[in-house]
């Protein structure tokens, strides 16, 4: 592993990613790699349709350019640039994406969208992209964890779109074999880029900072390899990238060895279309429901624990659209313990958000935020009217230890998103390829599949 030591912690970074090698890669890291391929692929077609990828869509359309990678679950082909925009806030726009608490945000659309659309214009193998997504991956979360817990808990910024922007530049520039110069200088116009802000979640401003991450990235690799400057120290320079985003700065825990000794086996997939942040409320719910048989014609009151960020991040009291009702703990918990299926991306609408019935179990619930806790942690006291009280408890941010086991529930949720949109034997052919991807010469035809 690359130490820090004179070359500052830009460059270190930037050494650490530049030289991985697929050899580097264990097979069960491979896995994980191409399972949040997987993922990313099936939340980009299923969000394809919403109504803000088609602004940005028409929007790049208009703009005109090089035809030269395919937009998910759409026909024809954007500029490479333009087309990571586009399918990275399709991929973020249901909010069904995968997350690391080591960033803390969603890594792959992040990344991938800006990859794969570098991949195809360039004609580049499937072992070469996975190998590049890798390095970019663990470089994000490693810019993550320096600025933790300032960054996202205290300042606000979104960091999917801040730090992501670091991985998507780094997966982009190890893709176009940069030398050291180039690459440390993509990561200096990937930092400059970044921006995103917690107080957009809710609108369509959240998916766009998925797109504009890779966006940057892509744009910053490209500008690296044909001269443009940059500061090489960005991240720890006087009024760089950390020191102006947030009150933390922790450059020794750049190079520390992550669980497992890699951060992408820390990936969490998500089961429910909602922020990451409600998912362990409706799972408490789900098994006071199941376990106690409770229906909510017998709840009086209802009390979560939570920790304290979470009031920052998805505590819409009230909310009266589908995308708000992704970011409401209350309606969340409602919603578990009705046995809504919260998988189920038609769940998340006005009409469900508003439901009298739903909203009345809503208005019960009391949140309790504590300090001290993960905040992926929740527990649920329900006081029933009989005076029974039970609790539940669950923790969303524990990765899973059955890796082919997590392989199979993903490729379940692939199938639901995908063949509505594309039909079962595409979705088919996508999970082959995407299952066999170092395998793959180019990804073209992959791609193709996954376009409209």
């Amino acid at each position: 592993m690359t130490a820090i030591g004179s070359l500052g912690l830009t460059r270190a970074l930037a050494e650490q990613a530049r030289s991985l090698t697929l050899g580097d890669i264990p097979a069960v890291t491979r896995a994980w790699a191409r399972q949040c391929i997987l993922d990313y692929t099936a939340c980009g077609i299923a969000g394809a349709s919403d109504e803000l990828v088609l602004i940005l869509l028409a929007e790049m359309q208009e703009q005109g350019g090089k035809e030269a990678a395919s937009v998910l679950g759409h026909s024809g082909k954007l500029p490479a640039a333009a087309a990571a925009l586009v399918n990275g806030a399709a991929a973020h726009a249901l909010d069904f994406d995968d997350v690391n608490l080591a960033m803390p945000g969603h890594p792959s659309v992040a990344i991938l969208p800006a990859l794969l659309a570098l991949a195809e214009e360039r004609g580049a193998s499937g072992a070469d992209v996975l190998t590049a997504f890798v390095a970019g991956y663990e470089l994000q979360c490693r810019v993550g964890r320096v600025i933790a817990p300032g960054h996202y808990d205290v300042l606000g910024f979104h960091s999917t779109a801040t730090v992501g922007s670091f991985g998507a530049a780094a997966a982009c520039a190890h893709l176009m074999g940069l030398n050291a110069e180039q690459f440390v200088t993509a990561l200096g116009i990937a930092g400059t880029q970044a921006a995103g802000l917690k107080s957009m979640f809710g609108t369509m401003c959240k998916p766009l900072h998925a797109g504009k991450a890779s966006y940057h990235g892509i744009m910053a690799a490209k500008l690296a390899a044909r001269g443009f400057t940059s500061r090489t120290d960005v991240l720890e320079c006087a009024q760089g990238f950390a020191k102006t985003h947030s009150p933390d700065f922790h450059p020794e825990r750049a190079m520390e060895t992550p669980i497992g000794g890699w951060y992408i086996q820390s990936n969490l997939f998500k089961y429910h279309a909602a922020c990451y942040m409600v998912h362990s409320s409706i799972e408490s719910a789900r098994k006071l429901r199941d376990q106690h048989g409770v229906t909510p014609d017998r709840v009086e009151r209802i009390r979560v624990q939570l920790e304290e960020s979470c009031d920052r991040i998805c505590n819409i009291p009230a909310p009266v659209t589908g995308l708000e009702a992704k970011f409401s703990l209350r309606l969340a918990t409602a919603m578990g313990l009705s046995g809504i299926d919260t998988g189920r991306l038609s769940t998340y609408s006005e009409e469900v958000a508003t439901n009298p019935a739903l909203t009345a179990i809503r208005d019960k619930v009391e949140l309790d935020f504590r300090t001290g806790l993960p905040n992926t942690f929740a527990e649920i006291e329900l006081l029933l009217t009989d005076g029974t009280t039970l609790t539940a408890r669950h923790d969303s941010g524990v990765p899973a230890d059955d890796v082919e086991d997590q392989g199979r529930r993903l490729e379940d949720k692939f199938n639901a998103l995908v063949e509505p949109v594309l039909g079962s034997n595409r979705s088919l052919a996508l999970i082959s390829d995407i299952g066999r991807f170092e395998a793959l010469p180019e990804l073209g035809a992959t791609l193709g599949f996954a376009a409209g």
